[in-house]
């Protein structure tokens, strides 16, 4: 019996510094310490960080910053695929054999990125299996929001969009305090969202009307602009 019960103390204090490691697990930490040739790159706002067409041979980690994808059509029309923020993967193509980018990628503000070898990665994704986990999250729950920029964009209305993606810019979630989102034109928002810069205006002066935004030092998030989101 005292064999089991020392057992059983042995499995738990296990357990307690497996879910201590994990807790303490820093992706960005490791990245930067355990992938030899990994690097730090800095981009202002504007800056692109890759283009269509580029070849794909590495794999990026943001660490700070708001990151836009972008594609544009034969007749030149630009589209905006994706926002990204702290926290993402993107460039994941090249671990399956992509050569060439399908897409551009600007900084949308000034954003810090870890930029990892691609042979590298895929070493380290076999060898811990903590970052792999966090990999594969990490990938599953960026897709998962993208598809929602696409539905949002094919389904809803542009007063919805624009409450979605500036929440998306003000990383809504993390906390329910107010948030500040990186300095954007009137002009990028309504590209991003598939309108004119007269349309985003008319309501990003609705939404400050209502408190739902402030134009104090830049412009401020507030909470209640959820309710626009989850309204009919």
């Amino acid at each position: 019996m005292q064999d089991i019960w020392m057992y059983g103390v042995i499995h738990r204090i296990c357990n307690m510094k497996a879910k201590r490691k994990k807790q303490l697990f820093s992706i960005s930490r490791y990245l930067t310490t355990m992938v030899p040739g990994s690097s730090a790159l800095k981009f202002q706002a504007g800056q692109a960080i890759f283009c269509r067409g580029d070849a794909e041979d590495t794999l990026y980690y943001i660490r700070r910053g708001t990151v836009k994808l972008t594609a544009v059509s034969k007749a030149g029309r630009e589209a905006v695929i994706g926002l990204l923020r702290p926290g993402d993967f993107f460039g994941e193509g090249c671990l399956v054999g992509k050569r060439k980018h399908v897409a551009t990628a600007n900084a949308m503000s000034s954003t810090s990125l870890l930029v990892l070898k691609r042979k590298e990665m895929i070493r380290v994704l076999h060898e811990e299996p903590t970052l792999s986990h966090r990999f594969i999250l990490n990938i599953l729950n960026r897709k998962a929001r993208l598809e929602g920029d696409l539905v949002s964009m094919l389904l809803n209305p542009i007063e919805k969009r624009l409450a979605r993606t500036l929440l998306l810019l003000a990383r809504y979630g993390k906390d329910g305090r107010p948030k500040k989102i990186p300095k954007i034109s009137q002009k990028e928002l309504a590209k991003t969202i598939g309108t004119n810069r007269g349309r985003v205006n008319v309501f990003m002066n609705k939404f400050r009307k209502l408190g739902h935004i402030d134009y104090k030092d830049g412009i401020q998030i507030n909470p209640s602009l959820l309710s626009v989101v989850l309204g009919d």
